[in-house]
């Protein structure tokens, strides 16, 4: 593992979707609030190869250090993209890209963070979904999905993200999970950790979704005790668009998303903010969603 001293802090964002102008208006504004910061981004940064690199590349350049992780709209084989790999190809790809930008990826060392509120070992997580976070009274992947084709909610993955050479996304999401444990595993055991991930890695920051269905693009029950399995300080992840802080079993969970400009423009607080990570702010509790903040999602897009 890498590690890396110094001062500053470990900041967070997600979700940034750059193919939005006021979005990327957004990210060129972020700034670091001194030469040490880390900015961990948990996904779905864009759809296009092109989109991606811009961003990550302005946001290394300001960055300390940047670690990055996928989230389903960068693994998207997008009509509107040049590069049309799909599935690991196209995932090996960005981690190539990452690279000669000097981005972390989930294929790198973890790097470890001496700042303030360390030492932890920050663990980007490239896990997707398996659809065991079932729609009530559904028992299968089969009877979830027709359950949400009938209510009409059902994620553009199904369509966009293809998981070659899997046979299917959970197939590899799963082949995922179980080499991730293998590397969290080595770990030493007195070391804490931050685990990044654009999918929670527990069920209940989904219980607010608006369309419960949606769940089963949202993680996989195979992470369910990850965060006391491997000595969690804090879960960073994304995806559901909803930003607030949780905290489950004694351990912190963080949404870290932007989300699409009609999400975050009726919200009272402005868009794009930084969440801290490390080290803890002091608060009591679970602050909740933050005002204006929609309870989940909608129609077919995300």
């Amino acid at each position: 593992m890498e590690s890396t001293g110094g001062r500053g802090q470990l900041l967070a964002i997600s979700d940034l979707h750059i193919a939005y102008p006021e979005n990327r208006a957004l990210v060129e504004q972020l700034r670091p609030t001194s030469d040490e910061d880390w900015l961990l981004v948990a996904g779905d940064v864009a759809e296009t190869v092109a989109d991606i690199r811009w961003a990550l590349e302005l946001l290394a350049g300001r960055f300390r250090k940047v670690i990055w992780v996928p989230g389903n709209h960068e693994l998207w084989s997008h009509q509107k993209d040049t590069v049309t790999l799909r599935g690991v190809a196209r995932y090996e790809h960005l981690v190539a890209m990452c690279r000669e930008l000097g981005v972390i990826t989930p294929e790198d060392p973890y790097p470890v963070w001496d700042g303030p509120g360390g030492p932890v070992a920050v663990a980007p997580l490239f896990l997707l979904y398996d659809y065991s976070y079932l729609p009530q009274g559904c028992t299968t992947k089969e009877q979830g999905l027709e359950y949400a084709h009938g209510t009409g909610i059902v994620c553009t993955d199904e369509y966009l993200l293809h998981p070659d050479p899997y046979p299917s996304r959970d197939a590899w999401c799963r082949a995922r999970v179980a080499e991730t444990e293998r590397r969290l595993m080595e770990i030493p055991d007195d070391l804490p950790t931050v685990l990044v991930n654009h999918y929670p890695l527990h069920r209940h920051p989904t219980d607010v979704l608006r369309h419960p269905e949606f769940a089963m693009w949202c993680g996989t029950a195979l992470t369910a005790d990850w965060h006391h399995r491997f000595r969690v300080a804090c879960m960073v992840y994304g995806h559901l668009h909803i930003p607030r802080t949780t905290h489950h079993e004694g351990v912190r969970f963080e949404e870290v998303s932007v989300g699409y400009p009609r999400e975050w423009r009726p919200r009272a607080t402005p868009p794009g903010q930084l969440r801290r990570i490390l080290p803890m702010e002091v608060s009591a509790g679970d602050r909740g969603a933050a005002p204006g903040v929609g309870r989940g999602r909608g129609g077919t897009r995300t």
